[in-house]
């Protein structure tokens, strides 16, 4: 699965879902670019020619289609995946495509097959942006429908649009060619429905008018006065645009109706410009202004390509002016528009290939990051970096280090470790926590700057993912030593009881079987005296054995008084310790806690003792329900004042022991002594 990642990394990082929308949006505005230019350029390109005047007179949808598309993708920008966005998306392609693929038909394409898939082209662009066109209010001011159920509402609007938008289908005469699609049944279906319904399309067209423009009226009630301000004069412009377009249609298209649907036409997109700026929907983030100005250059490029070509076209190839010359001229763009992509991808593909991704470099974090999300052991972390660091840049070797109490640990390497290597420091707050050592490639006897600079950002990024791993490897160097001190120990007791106590219980077997043999009761009496002795001796064995195991104190008085008896150990005529417990006597302990408490006391006394020159001592000790506080003061000399300036075993002794049940131990320079100060936990850490 790692592998699989890296593969998925060596050309580019898998998009997000918002990436993905905010791409798809952008290739949806890009196809009514292209066509808008292809639509321009042709119509430049075929001025006088038999009609052409026709598609020169569409060009004023693409006015208020264009805005509608970068409506669409600005809110795209701003919330991938709108509702809204998608609608004016669709508004915009629906209306420029299907003119756009009928304007060389006007002038030059009679092939009766291409007429008719122009034909279902258009009808159906008609369908999709009249319905959208009727049903655009129902999105404001939110930008999506109040309810999944008005969809049902809308697919009633497209069955209401279905015969007007197909009239192309049943002329005997389309774009100039005879129609090849008006003697068919579904032709003839269409005509007769759209004949019953012609009276009533005047009322329904108002009536839809006036429930789309009540429906977003009511959604307004609690949204800011600033968004009211904008859906108010957007419903303000759609109703003038609406009636401009009713005008055009029902008068025949004559020009004063013209003029007057191009004016609402051009005043609804100024009215999208508006409502843009007024509510901060230019204000795009990093990210989606780099996709948008590049998608406006790249856009505008073809655009100015296609209109300077067909121009050309003309005027160089005044004879071959027909859709195969406009084809060409559009292969040989996309063919150049591909190239410098081209060219790019085989510099990459060179410089991976040679130098790996040291020409990229964050393609190296990005790959590393992408192998440690696949990884679910984070001790495998530091093995998926070295193999991440070695085939990507192709190092002969790479190794990583760690610093612990016990010194340097390998965490992982790649390679053959041999030969001239560079070590880089992992630094983590301020502190080397470790080192990443790497060998040059084969054949180079040293790393490139530009590998240098690679390697410390990756050593940088490491560094906190191998700190914790440095806190796993000082555990395990700590359980190494608490197994070895183990068996240490246990070995120290098979030798004392085997070399000392056992001998000793041996003789008192022989003993006794001798014993038992005597007739003589002076001689009887005189061997249970011996076996007497023997058995004093391997008490006395036995008590030594069990010192070592723990103090004797404990096990005698339990750990309230041999406190106090530590304390009066302790006190003399130079030195009075006192002992305050809280509670007292103090609760039943793990014995763990206990042994720490008064090794802890007994070290820290001692040290007093010896250096700290004082007339008192305190020992404190309070349980509470979770934890223990020990804390042993004195009115002597602090450290550094007397005895060695670092710490030494003593002190040290008094933090591992804390630490070893899961506390912590700190010795504290006061204005005048010193404070030993010790919480514990009332149940120890398991190792």
């Amino acid at each position: 699965m790692v592998a699989e990642s890296a593969q998925r990394a060596w050309w580019r990082p898998r998009p997000g879902p918002a990436e993905r929308q905010l791409a798809l949006a952008g290739l949806c505005a890009v196809v009514c670019l292209v066509a808008g230019g292809l639509w321009i350029g042709y119509v430049l390109s075929h001025q006088g020619a038999p009609g052409i005047s026709v598609p020169a007179h569409h060009l004023a949808v693409l006015g208020y289609g264009l805005a509608a598309v970068a409506g669409g993708v600005l809110l795209h920008a701003h919330r991938p995946g709108n509702q809204l966005g998608w609608v004016l998306l669709v508004y915009g392609t629906a209306l420029i495509v299907p003119l756009a693929a009928q304007t060389p038909v006007w002038v030059e394409v009679g092939d009766s097959r291409v007429v008719g898939a122009v034909v279902v082209l258009v009808s159906a662009g008609y369908t999709v942006s009249g319905t959208i066109w009727h049903a655009l209010p129902l999105w404001l001011p939110y930008g999506t429908l109040p309810s999944r159920r008005w969809w049902y509402a809308i697919g009633a609007v497209a069955l209401w649009m279905l015969p007007q938008a197909c009239y192309y289908v049943y002329q005997p005469t389309v774009f100039g060619r005879p129609n090849p699609l008006a003697g068919s049944t579904v032709a003839s279906w269409l005509r007769t429905f759209n004949a019953r319904l012609h009276t009533t399309q005047l009322i329904v067209f108002v009536v839809l008018a006036v429930l789309v423009v009540l429906v977003p009226l009511a959604r307004t009630r609690g949204v800011s006065r600033r968004r009211r301000q904008n859906v108010l004069l957007g419903l303000g412009v759609y109703l003038l645009w609406g009636g401009a377009e009713l005008g055009y249609y029902f008068d025949d298209q004559s020009t004063p109706s013209y003029v007057a649907f191009a004016v609402t036409s051009a005043l609804w997109t100024l009215t999208l410009a508006a409502v843009v700026v007024r509510d901060g929907s230019w204000r795009l983030d990093r990210a989606a202004r780099r996709v948008l100005v590049g998608l406006l250059v790249a856009t505008g490029l073809v655009v100015v390509f296609v209109l300077v070509a067909c121009v050309l076209s003309t005027m160089l190839m005044p004879g071959r002016r027909g859709a195969g010359a406009l084809l060409l001229v559009a292969l040989v763009f996309l063919l150049a528009a591909g190239l410098p992509r081209g060219v790019r991808w085989a510099s990459g593909a060179v410089d991976r290939w040679y130098y790996g991704s040291r020409a990229q470099p964050y393609q190296v974090l990005r790959s590393l990051a992408g192998r440690v999300s696949q990884t679910v052991d984070p001790q495998d972390v530091p093995a998926v970096l070295c193999a991440t660091v070695g085939d990507e840049l192709r190092l002969s070797s790479v190794a990583l280090t760690v610093s612990t109490r016990g010194g340097e640990r390998p965490l992982a390497a790649f390679g053959d470790h041999s030969g001239s290597i560079e070590g880089f420091p992992l630094v983590h707050r301020g502190a080397e926590i470790g080192r990443l050592t790497v060998a040059p490639r084969p054949g180079q006897r040293t790393l490139d700057d530009s590998d240098r600079d690679i390697l410390r950002s990756l050593a940088d990024q490491a560094a906190p993912a191998v700190a914790s791993l440095q806190l796993m490897e000082d555990l395990r160097a700590s359980r190494e030593q608490i197994v070895a001190a183990r068996e240490e120990e246990r070995r120290q007791l098979r030798r004392d009881i085997h070399d000392g106590l056992g001998p000793m219980l041996a003789g008192l077997r022989l003993r006794l079987q001798g014993a038992a043999a005597v007739d003589d009761p002076a001689r009887f009496s005189g061997a249970l005296e011996r076996v007497a002795d023997d058995l004093a001796s391997a008490v006395r064995e036995v008590r030594r054995i069990t010192d070592r195991l723990g103090p004797t104190a404990l096990g005698d008085y339990g750990l309230s008084r041999a406190l106090a008896r530590l304390a009066e150990t302790f006190s003399g005529a130079d030195l009075a310790v006192t002992a305050r417990l809280e509670p007292d006597p103090l609760p039943e302990l793990p014995a763990a806690v206990e042994v720490a408490v008064y090794r802890i006391t007994a070290e820290a006394l001692n040290n007093v003792l010896r250096h700290a020159r004082a007339r008192s001592a305190t020992v404190s000790v309070r349980v509470d329900p979770g934890a223990l506080e020990l804390v042993v003061e004195d009115d002597g000399q602090g450290p550094g004042r007397s005895g060695p300036a670092h710490p030494g075993v003593g002190l040290r002794s008094m933090s591992e022991r804390a630490a070893e049940i899961g506390g912590r131990c700190t010795v504290d320079a006061l204005n005048r002594g010193t404070r030993v100060h010790a919480v514990l936990p009332r149940r120890p850490a398991r190792g």
